[in-house]
């Protein structure tokens, strides 16, 4: 295995600057985040409505003791797994797609790149029309005009001609955000008590809950919402100056991923429990009776909605696409947006969707388990944290095609989540993880790509 020096030495095309729009999939040396703006980035990027929902969808299972602990370990391991997976990408300025080359083969990276890219899509989709509704309900308010397809359309445009600048639009739209979005989640923390604390005193402090597999199963559904970044981590990692060590990392990924996380599940559970309903904007309607906080809020929401989508759902497809297709990253952007428009999440906000949406994030956190197994495995006992930049880069070197090893390792990690599928993302990485380390001891056809 080659040993390398500095990201220049071995990748002479890497970048030492960028404009704004102008990413690459090539190693980069000049880092834009630090990491105050990391840690913004991070906590705008997750505030998610989904959360929201799968907080909704824990009503009769946990009491809330329970599901605060069962966020806490969810969190905690996400900001581990967000570590791990991601030295690679904060060591050598590399994104996902080029990372997964040495386990997957240069054609092998589109299975990840498409089982990154469609829950993204799905949740930019989702999210938008959370974002949308929210907007619709301020103009209701306020002038008495309410269409919320003029307000999706609109609104999807918006988001698209934002993340068309990328990680230098991100930077400032996350930064400028963040804190204001934390502080509408704890007023709306704290409204939901004060309007609805006798029913969430009967419905969950008193309950009796279970500690047994529904709470594991609930924290892998928390977990689950963010099982996607674990894979792409590197696309931000990257962007991470390199003086940012790992334990550092860790703190900075707890530090914003629990906060946003805690007070979305929160919510949800305690204003399901109390009200049996689940649309999210019907939810904040109710629990604000001032109409100028309600708009403030309703804003806020809105304004969630693109943090997250811009971070997390755009990048991911949008550097999938550049690399089967060799589209610029603004191309890419503008094409990911487009395609949310059918993922039909008007149909994804139902009440009766709640437990649709919980089975997808199981069934597609059951693909997603086995492909982090293979990347840590690959980078740390494979590689030994040290990659050869020069054969990731070379489509016609010993990375070429497919690799074997990681397609079975993770058709056998799929099975076992499915067969555990109600904690399908813990119950896949062990067996994903050792059968690709076998294969790659003993496989024939993929002993090339130990290179």
């Amino acid at each position: 295995m080659t040993h390398t020096g500095t990201i220049a030495d071995h990748a002479p095309h890497a970048l030492d600057d960028k404009k704004p729009g102008e990413e690459s999939l090539a190693p980069q040396t000049t880092r834009i985040m630090d990491p105050w703006s990391y840690l913004f980035a991070w906590l705008g990027g997750c505030v998610s409505i989904g959360t929201f929902t799968v907080g909704s969808g824990l009503v009769g299972t946990l009491n809330l003791i329970q599901t605060v602990v069962a966020i806490a370990i969810g969190c905690t391991v996400i900001g581990l797994a967000l570590m791990i997976n991601g030295r690679a990408g904060h060591k050598y300025g590399i994104p996902f797609m080029v990372q997964a080359r040495s386990s997957f083969g240069f054609a092998g990276t589109r299975l990840p790149a498409l089982v990154r890219s469609v829950p993204a899509i799905v949740w930019y989709g989702f999210q938008s029309w959370i974002g949308a509704g929210a907007l619709n309900l301020v103009s209701e308010t306020m002038f008495g005009y309410s269409n919320i397809w003029v307000f999706f359309i609109g609104f999807q445009f918006l988001q698209i001609a934002l993340s068309v600048l990328g990680f230098h639009g991100i930077k400032w739209l996350e930064n400028i955000g963040a804190v204001f979005i934390i502080g509408a989640l704890i007023y709306m923390f704290f409204s939901v008590i004060g309007q609805y604390g006798d029913q969430i005193s009967t419905n969950l402090i008193q309950a009796e809950g279970t500690w047994g597999a529904p709470f594991w199963g609930a924290t892998m559904l928390f977990l689950g919402v963010y099982s996607t970044m674990m894979l792409n981590v590197s696309d931000y990692s990257r962007e991470l100056q390199h003086r940012v060590g790992s334990v550092r990392q860790v703190v900075i990924y707890a530090n914003s991923i629990l906060p946003a996380t805690l007070f979305m599940g929160m919510i949800g559970l305690m204003v399901s429990s109390a009200t049996g309903e689940v649309d999210p904007i019907k939810v904040f309607s109710s629990a604000v009776d001032n109409p100028i906080l309600l708009v403030v809020t309703l804003l806020f929401i809105a304004f969630a909605q693109v943090t997250t989508n811009i971070l997390n759902n755009v990048v991911p497809p949008a550097y999938a696409m550049m690399d089967v297709f060799k589209l610029s990253f603004k191309s890419a952007a503008v094409i990911v947006g487009l395609l949310a428009f059918a993922t039909f999440p008007w149909l994804l906000v139902r009440d009766e969707s709640a437990a649709g949406l919980g089975l997808f994030i199981q069934t597609y956190s059951a693909f997603l388990g086995p492909i982090f197994a293979i990347l840590v495995v690959d980078y740390y006992v494979i590689r030994r944290q040290t990659l050869n930049l020069d054969h990731h880069y070379d489509a016609d070197g010993p990375y070429r095609g497919w690799n074997p090893a990681a397609v079975i390792a993770t058709v056998v990690g799929v099975i076992v989540a499915l067969i555990f599928s109600g904690i399908s993302w813990y119950a896949s990485l062990i067996p994903a993880g050792v059968t690709y380390w076998l294969l790659m001891q003993y496989l024939p056809s993929a002993q090339r790509f130990r290179a």
